[in-house]
């Protein structure tokens, strides 16, 4: 039987302040263990059993002496702590500066010129909540028919429109204009539709978003495919990765969908690697500070995991992990620069190892190259199988 590697991103799950959090004004965040402590302890007795409460003193989740996965941290080693860069360095690529970010607003020229391209005016060009600023601006722009443009203290480029002013594919059509603008010294790490409905006082985001991101340099994705395997991205994958390196990719419209999709792939004969992201922890508790919703989406995961397990063939390896922290409890609505989990398991993988604490979040991408017998000589960062085979 062929091996297989199922990787799932938790969104946002990080795991306390990295080294360098007091660089990013991040210290005391610890999405876990803070979120655990705000909701009285959180019920995740299944990852629990893979030793997720061996890696920090979390309300509610214990510690097990004989756990049924492998078990440690990782630290980031690029700069920056948004979605792009922690996925991109899962896969061998590092950062040694942060994407650009615009506290203040994009340039007016930048502006201008976008606007020249779309043949459009723009309202906002501010720093903003989403779900705010819809409220704020919608009215005008169903007026006008201007797009909304803001950015976030994260290195992106949104724009939001209302559905039935802007249509989808026009609204996509104004970010891959955006896209090309944004290289060079203004390439920001993601340029994201963010289409909603409504009326005025009650605008609400749609599913319908799209990420688009810089296109990334050689990776473990590139090896993958080059050995004739396959990735199938699930989630925002394929549009983290511009497509590079994906040979299959499934949307989700939230955590359950993506759940559900994951499965469906497990069950089919593929070869190669399940990428998938799960995003409902960041975009819809993470960012608007809601522990209890986010305590809720941990523990509806946590529930679907045995299936997970379940399906897993016995040559395959499952990983499940976290780009970047996003406490719900701080003060702070933006990402936090943390370590973020490690939890490894095969039904023929060796249990209770401590990996430790990983200097690299490529080490991630190196295992589970070694897994599927992939080779990455042009790939930093140190693989865990060996650790993991015994």
């Amino acid at each position: 039987m062929n091996s297989r590697a199922i990787v799932i991103v938790l969104d946002s799950v990080g795991i306390g302040g990295a080294e360098d959090a007091h660089l990013y004004g991040d210290e005391g965040s610890n999405t876990l263990k803070n979120t655990a402590a705000a909701v009285g302890g959180l019920n995740l007795p299944n990852l629990a059993r893979l030793g997720l409460g061996n890696l920090d003193d979390l309300p509610g989740v214990k510690a097990v002496e004989d756990a049924a996965g492998s078990f440690g941290v990782m630290q980031e080693k690029s700069k920056g702590k948004d979605t792009t860069t922690g996925h991109w360095e899962m896969m061998g690529i590092y950062l040694d500066k942060p994407f650009p970010t615009y506290p203040h607003g994009f340039p007016a020229g930048l502006i201008a010129e976008f606007e020249r391209q779309i043949d459009n005016k723009t309202l906002g060009n501010t720093v903003a909540s989403g779900t705010v600023i819809i409220q704020e601006l919608g009215p005008e722009h169903i007026k006008t028919g201007y797009p909304i443009v803001y950015t976030s203290a994260d290195s992106v480029f949104q724009i939001a429109a209302h559905e039935a002013v802007i249509p989808l594919e026009k609204l996509y059509e104004y970010c891959r204009i955006a896209r090309r603008l944004l290289t060079g010294k203004h390439g920001v790490g993601r340029v994201i539709a963010r289409p909603f409905v409504g009326e005025t006082g009650n605008f609400v985001r749609t599913p319908n978003r799209h990420d688009f991101s810089l296109e990334p340099g050689p990776n473990v994705l590139d090896g993958i495919v080059k050995a004739g395997l396959q990735v199938i991205g699930v989630g925002k994958i394929k549009d983290i990765f511009a497509g590079r390196g994906v040979t299959e990719s499934y949307s989700t419209r939230n955590n359950a969908d993506g759940i559900k999709r994951i499965l469906q792939v497990m069950k089919e004969d593929f070869n190669g690697l399940v990428f998938a992201n799960l995003i409902d922890f960041d975009q819809l508790y993470g960012h608007r500070n809601n522990p209890s919703g986010y305590a809720a989406a941990l523990e509806e995961f946590d529930r679907s995991l045995p299936a997970i397990m379940e399906t897993m063939g016995k040559n395959d390896l499952l990983i499940i992990t976290a780009d970047h922290g996003c406490d719900p409890t701080t003060p702070s609505t933006d990402h936090s620069r943390e370590h973020v989990p490690l939890l490894a398991y095969g039904p023929e993988m060796k249990a209770g190892i401590n990996l430790g604490k990983r200097s690299s979040f490529a080490d991630l991408g190196l295992t589970v190259a070694d897994h599927l017998g992939v080779k990455t000589d042009d790939i930093a960062g140190q693989s865990f199988y060996e650790q993991l085979r015994g």
